[in-house]
């Protein structure tokens, strides 16, 4: 049964939405489940697991969708006997005593590419809590990504870009085979008003080159001034376990609106 939670628990996580992880916490008498048992609630009120069924497990639903709006955590008692203030008609005899524990919308990075320095960045993001997102017309590469949610090869990166929606939280990273694809899709990036961070990969020269092209397309010179490019901080990094670490220290310091530098005393 554990493997089977935490299989679902995973399932949850690599969705990128919220949800909120219910657990049977205390039991006193004649009860549908008992302490240990979960259940997962998601947005569109389906669940996975059980903590009881019934009009009780209903009840228990209706709690957890609240605790997707607030995103608050919360421990409550439910009485399944008769003559209780609070009941609501349960003739079980006991009381289940519950754990509502609230999972927020993880944030999403999207890779254009999917390259070594792709994969690098794909499984740092995956540890750091990212829903991961890779999108590349080479199978083959996708396929290899470590720690992806999301493996897309039938889309362009412009159509991903317009398909998402995006928060403050989320980030756009391209580091695709070749500067073409990465003008393009940074075309789409920069009119997203909501994403949190936006880089782009590529040698001083490269990224001038972008920015030329995409300005004689009539790109304002204040959308470019968004862009982190080179990506990076500048840590010598040089292969594409070390390049990751530049782009997720930058990408993190920007999201999370830290000061970066030394901690050093």
């Amino acid at each position: 049964m554990a493997d089977d939670f935490f299989s679902c628990l995973q399932e949850a996580r690599g969705l990128g939405q919220p949800f909120v992880v219910v657990t049977v916490v205390e039991t006193q008498g004649s009860v549908p489940r008992h302490p240990g048992a979960k259940m997962i609630v998601f947005p569109d009120g389906s669940t996975r697991g059980t903590v009881g069924g019934g009009k009780f497990e209903s009840l228990v639903i209706a709690e957890a969708m609240e605790r997707l709006q607030d995103g608050r955590n919360l421990l409550k008692k439910y009485p399944l006997r008769e003559g209780e203030t609070d009941s609501f008609g349960a003739i079980c005899g006991g009381e289940v005593t519950l754990w509502f524990e609230s999972h927020k919308k993880a944030p999403c990075l999207l890779l254009v590419g999917a390259g070594h320095c792709a994969q690098s960045i794909a499984k740092q993001a995956a540890e750091c809590g990212f829903h991961v997102t890779v999108v590349d017309d080479r199978r083959e590469w996708t396929e290899i990504c470590p720690g992806v949610h999301r493996r897309v090869t039938d889309q362009t990166p412009q159509e991903v870009i317009r398909g998402q929606k995006w928060s403050g939280e989320d980030a756009i990273v391209l580091v695709s085979r070749n500067f073409m694809i990465d003008r393009d899709a940074l075309e789409e990036a920069v009119k997203v008003n909501g994403v949190g961070y936006i880089g782009m990969i590529g040698s001083r020269k490269k990224v001038l080159q972008v920015y030329d092209e995409l300005k004689a397309k009539g790109v304002k010179k204040e959308s470019l001034e968004r862009v982190f490019a080179p990506i990076g901080l500048d840590i010598g990094s040089d292969s594409p376990a070390e390049i990751a670490v530049s782009v997720l220290a930058e990408m993190l310091q920007v999201l999370r609106k830290a000061k970066g530098g030394h901690l050093k005393i």
